[in-house]
């Protein structure tokens, strides 16, 4: 008696007014069937099972054969395979390629929101293999022979080269253990395979990566240093001949959370790559491709906050104590409601960056110059919140949260990674103060993004006020870095509130974020402000 059943069998994508109300506004009603697909397959208990058996079986690295041949292959538990081929064939990795659609990023984003509700561990090869295309349309050639390969819809994961497989994914690594974040300090290097040297020539690579996420991919984008600078290549896992290139995984890490994802340390020895963009301008090269994860991961944390919300509304709705659903006491709704404000904010953020991406890409200069700053705004901010929310969201399941058969204790694990991930928060935070230093547009170009909300709430004009005296101060600015980028985020979150959402939640966002009498906890909304509306909004159809 009195125990909630699992949250399953609804649509995530038809039952989620707000991101309903998204695909309203976007105009993607061209991808709303390939949404309710995926909202129907994500909340499904098949997948479900699937998840939780990937995170239960982890992958295992087999490096040699039985007699002693270097074969560095990764097994995998089916359900992986399942859950990938499920995603993939959703074009969950390439529909802001493939659509030739408006919107097409905004929609993509949507299926990755999905996705990140369903099972974190695969969306990891889905948004490297996403982000992958600017950084490979450097090089038209490359993109020439590899586009088809990975835009394609059919997951394919026999190890084997691309010749034999019906499609592949892209990998990512660059950090190394002396130098983390600090690309410059990468020891790789990279020589010519041949007399010639120039944009799209072959190199062979030598050297080690600290963080190898998904080494079983079909091609990574890799830095390595040249006697012209830090260079970027792109590498393929296999040889046309059939052999595995000379890239060696040494071991996979033992990660606190992301279990169903494998991740790795890896040895480069002579492997065969090719020249991206120019000698010595490998960071400028890479960064084409770190932008999109980046937004990658703002959007899939504010998937894997809605996930954590609807299993906490769930819960509370069928759960009673004294006589009453938790969710109709007054403390419980006062909690729910305030997640419930926090994740429309989020989500509204990373979706108006998405938005900002598919402007840049029909050549809006403006747009250009807010994804440029928006983007680390939006990656910073929503990958800090993400761990508060769904910290709470176990919290209202008391004991039942913490336990593994249930899915609030994968979310817990998950919740950390994406702040780490394509850049930790310093990271993060400085490359804000970098793109307003280098591009003195971006700043005006934000204001102005917050300024469309002008004299809607006063707490908001003296927000942008106290930000703009903030962005002014030249003193210990590194210092302040998180502060600004927090303000930032805020600010645009309240506008984006102002403009798109009720009433009742922009106020109680603007009364609880922007002002200074705000609670640090969540469930602190002052009297007033209508809860038990918010919740139901945030309630799922269905």
């Amino acid at each position: 008696m009195n125990q909630a059943s699992p949250l399953a069998g609804h649509n995530a994508f038809t039952g989620d007014r707000l991101l309903r109300e998204i695909a309203a506004r976007e105009k993607i009603a061209w991808a709303e069937p390939l949404l309710a697909e995926a909202g129907a397959t994500v909340a499904s208990a098949e997948v479900a099972g699937l998840a939780r058996d990937a995170n239960r079986h982890i992958p295992e690295l087999r490096a040699h054969d039985r007699f002693g041949h270097r074969v560095d292959e990764i097994e995998f538990h089916p359900a992986w395979h399942e859950l990938m081929s499920l995603a993939i064939g959703q074009q969950t990795h390439a529909l802001a390629w493939t659509a030739r659609e408006p919107g097409a990023h905004v929609a993509r984003a949507a299926l990755s929101y999905l996705w990140n509700q369903g099972e974190n561990g695969i969306c990891c090869p889905l948004g490297m293999t996403y982000s992958a295309i600017p950084a490979l349309r450097l090089q038209p050639d490359l993109a020439a022979v590899w586009e088809p390969f990975i835009l394609s819809s059919r997951y394919d994961p026999r190890p084997a080269p691309m010749q034999a497989k019906t499609g592949g994914t892209v990998g990512m690594t660059l950090t190394e253990k002396q130098a983390g974040s600090d690309l410059r300090a990468t020891q790789t290097t990279a020589r010519p395979a041949g007399p010639r040297r120039g944009p799209g020539e072959a190199y062979l690579v030598d050297g080690h990566k600290w963080f190898f996420s998904v080494p079983h991919s079909d091609v990574f984008v890799t830095l390595g240093q040249t006697d012209r600078g830090l260079s970027c290549f792109l590498l393929p896992g296999w040889l046309p001949d059939g052999s595995r290139n000379r890239l060696l995984i040494q071991r996979l890490k033992d990660k606190c959370g992301n279990k169903s994802n494998a991740s790795s340390e890896i040895e480069y020895r002579g492997a065969l790559a090719w020249l991206v963009g120019e000698e010595g301008q490998g960071v400028k090269a890479a960064l084409a491709m770190t932008h999109l994860t980046r937004l990658d991961f703002a959007v899939g944390s504010a998937g894997l906050m809605r996930r954590a919300l609807a299993e906490a509304l769930h819960h509370t709705a069928e759960r009673r104590a004294f006589q009453r659903a938790l969710i109709d006491q007054p403390l419980m709704q006062n909690v729910l409601a305030d997640l419930a404000i926090e994740v429309e904010a989020a989500t509204l953020l990373a979706f108006r960056l998405a938005r900002a991406v598919d402007d840049e890409e029909a050549g809006d200069k403006r747009a250009a110059l807010l994804v440029r700053i928006g983007t680390p705004v939006a990656k910073y901010w929503n990958c800090k919140r993400v761990v508060g929310v769904v910290h709470e969201a176990l919290e209202c399941h008391g004991g039942n949260g913490f336990i593994e058969e249930g899915p609030m204790a994968r979310l817990y694990r998950e919740a950390p990674l994406n702040g780490i991930w394509e850049g930790s928060g310093n990271i993060i935070a400085l490359d804000v103060l970098r793109a307003a230093d280098r591009s003195p547009e971006t700043v005006p170009a934000f204001l102005d993004e917050i300024a469309l909300a002008k004299g809607g709430d006063r707490r908001l004009d003296r927000a942008v006020e106290r930000l703009a005296a903030e962005l002014a101060r030249p003193e210990e600015r590194e210092g302040r870095a998180r502060r600004i980028v927090e303000r930032m985020a805020t600010a645009l979150q309240a506008s984006l509130l102002i403009r798109h959402s009720p009433p009742a939640i922009a106020d109680a966002f603007c009364a609880t974020r922007l002002d200074p009498d705000g609670g640090a906890c969540f469930g602190s909304l002052p009297a007033g402000i209508g809860q038990r509306a918010i919740v139901e909004r945030a309630r799922i159809d269905g």
